[in-house]
């Protein structure tokens, strides 16, 4: 069963369509109590930062998805903005985040940027993977994902990044710290190699 954060961000129903063709049961989580027998959860988000801090802060589920990935290690996969928040900070807003990860978000250095429009990186891009993770599985090497932010995570030289990709430097494209997964592309838009990364999750 996953669970799948609606917080007012992120396209709930692409997720579902997914898991539906995989065959992976899916439910819905909108309150606090909807949360209390998740197993694996999925935290998807588009948009800015400190909208979706204040949405997840207002929506009753940020103290128990606390309890969930830290006290019980409940596996999570965050998603563009959903992994985002995972840091301390954003250069994006002012609100601190969920501070999962040692980390913070910055925004991408426009003068490395060759050309237009600089931001946001939007479209296809490679990945290039950097450990062996079972989250891609079944991936081939250089593979496309859909992408579409302006700021990335900034790993502070931690040992959190499992994969990379390039726009006008390497930026962190996805990380993991114990049971907390994140991918800055959008996988239920990334066609079969999205379906793979989330069917991956799904098994684990």
């Amino acid at each position: 069963m996953i669970t799948i954060v609606d917080y007012g961000l992120g396209n709930i129903r692409a997720f579902q369509n997914v898991y539906d063709r995989l065959n992976i049961e899916t439910k819905i989580a909108r309150s606090y109590y909807d949360l209390i027998d998740a197993v694996k959860i999925i935290l998807p988000g588009v948009g800015a930062f400190d909208n979706a801090m204040t949405l997840l802060n207002n929506s009753g589920m940020r103290e128990k998805l606390d309890e969930l990935v830290l006290d019980k290690e409940v596996p999570i996969l965050g998603i563009c903005v959903g992994m985002q928040i995972m840091a301390k900070s954003s250069e994006e807003g002012i609100l601190p985040g969920l501070g999962w990860f040692d980390s913070i978000v910055k925004k991408f250095n426009t003068q490395l940027l060759h050309h237009k429009p600089h931001l946001p990186h939007m479209g296809w891009n490679t990945i290039t993977f950097l450990k062996d993770e079972k989250l891609f599985n079944s991936l081939e090497e250089k593979s496309k994902f859909y992408f579409l932010h302006s700021y990335y995570f900034d790993c502070n030289g931690l040992n959190y990044h499992t994969a990379s990709a390039k726009y006008g430097v390497d930026f962190t494209c996805a990380i993991k710290n114990k049971n907390i997964y994140g991918v800055q592309f959008h996988p239920e838009k990334s066609h079969n190699n999205g379906v793979k990364v989330l069917r991956n999750f799904g098994i684990m």
